[in-house]
């Protein structure tokens, strides 16, 4: 519902890079395969633009800088196109029911590593809320983005994969300290058929869903406890069909734009000429008010800076929210050392479960930091990939200062989780009504 109600209330284009995923549709149903090219980037024609907030006297055809990106959310969006005759909110309603199965999908995620970790019925009630209801996660989710098809495979993947540690747990735990734990993900099984299915579409999809990969590749290396010829072998079981499903895109990116752009990212690169560059912050601003800006946009962005990035909440929400940040970050650091010794099965039993999910994170923090590196991208969504975990460590956190207190402890596990999902819900009202509507 809320969802609905951000799709229908922004106005047209008001979401990041919005124009530019729309008329990558477009070209798509007039049966034009889009190509990026020099011409797919005009900063000051998009500053005039967004500065004039859309005004409908400026067309938005030339915004076209996501034409390198991979097909699969754009192919499947063209039928919404050509039914609703080229309605946007139509296109943004099909996103939001992306973010729904997300949100299933998600769900079975914390459910199983709370149950397969022993941690308390409350985690998961708590980091569905926190994913669900984040409010600059649902105003992505509902415009249009091909993140919320690459938020869904690797929501899928991490179930799929789970499943696979997960399965570990009915083995004799005695046995687990003198024979190594066998990895099964094989192309015969369920699981092993759908994860390489996932994982096909993912090298469709967009480079973040990449980061499935190497969390799949390193999770079996770690199960394998670095026995490489066993790595070598499942790790060709798992990924011959996803990379030559692969090599169907890269071979005509090598085409269209020569070796080695495979990714189309050089091309990009070099269209999108004017926009800003860290190194030309740095020496205009110098590194000290380049890392305060950086984290400052950063942490206000990841919870919600609306818009084109010029909608921000008055200081006094930030605050609020920082202060339940730093308790969370301080309860889940908390939980680690407390806990490091309570595991109620063999750590070896544990490690590839918490490396998958550590993993998914810190590929997602190295993408973002190297993205920096180069552009001005100061943007706290592109943490959303990894926002399954970020939601667990949230979750523990919070539940470490609950269960300090035996009498809050004892009551119902889905209480808590109605308590942070009813005050996010309102964040997200007081946001869109008192702050983005009337701002735009």
């Amino acid at each position: 519902m809320l969802g609905i109600l951000f799709s229908l209330l922004i106005p047209a284009w008001e979401a990041p890079d919005e124009p530019a995923h729309y008329n990558y549709v477009r070209q798509l149903a007039d049966f034009n395969f889009p190509v990026m090219t020099d011409n797919d980037y005009d900063q000051a024609y998009q500053s005039e633009v967004i500065g004039a907030d859309f005004d409908p006297s400026y067309s938005v055809e030339p915004f076209s800088y996501e034409d390198y990106q991979p097909p699969l959310y754009y192919l499947i969006q063209t039928p919404v196109y050509w039914i609703s005759g080229g309605s946007l909110f139509a296109m943004r309603l099909f996103g939001v029911f992306l973010g729904t199965l997300t949100l299933y999908f998600a769900y079975c995620v914390f459910t199983k590593t709370a149950d397969f970790l022993g941690w308390g019925r409350a985690v998961p009630w708590l980091a569905v809320g926190f994913f669900a209801f984040l409010p600059q996660h649902l105003a992505i989710q509902s415009s249009m983005n091909n993140d919320s098809l690459a938020e869904l495979l690797i929501a899928a993947g991490l179930l799929l994969l789970i499943n696979q540690v997960t399965e570990w747990q009915a083995a004799d735990r005695s046995d687990l300290q003198s024979n190594p734990i066998e990895w099964r993900l094989l192309p015969q099984s369920r699981n092993g058929r759908w994860l390489v299915f996932v994982l096909c579409l993912c090298l469709l999809t967009k480079v973040t869903a990449y980061l499935l990969i190497l969390v799949v590749g390193i999770t079996i290396i770690f199960a394998h406890r670095w026995r490489w010829m066993a790595i070598v072998q499942k790790g060709f079981e798992t990924f011959t069909v996803p990379f030559l499903a692969g090599c169907l895109w890269w071979g005509r990116n090598l085409w269209v734009y020569g070796w080695p752009d495979f990714l189309g990212i050089q091309a990009h690169d070099s269209a999108v000429v004017g926009q800003p560059t860290t190194a030309e912050w740095l020496a205009e601003f110098g590194a000290f008010e380049v890392g305060r800006r950086f984290v400052q946009t950063t942490f206000r962005s990841f919870w919600g800076q609306f818009g084109w990035m010029e909608v921000v909440m008055p200081p006094w929400v930030y605050t609020i929210l920082a202060i339940f940040s730093g308790l969370a970050l301080f309860g889940f650091i908390a939980h680690l050392i407390t806990n490091r010794q309570k595991a109620d099965h063999p750590e070896r039993a544990h490690t590839p479960l918490y490396v998958l999910l550590t993993t998914l994170f810190l590929l997602t923090l190295t993408l973002y930091l190297a993205y920096n590196v180069t552009f001005v991208q100061h943007q706290g969504r592109y943490f959303f990939s990894s926002l399954i975990p970020i939601s667990i460590g949230v979750s523990i956190g919070i539940w470490f200062f609950i269960g300090q207190n035996r009498s809050l402890e004892k009551l119902p596990d889905f209480i808590w989780g109605y308590l942070l999902s009813a005050g996010l819900i309102g964040l997200n009202l007081l946001a869109l009504f008192r702050f983005i509507l009337p701002a735009m």
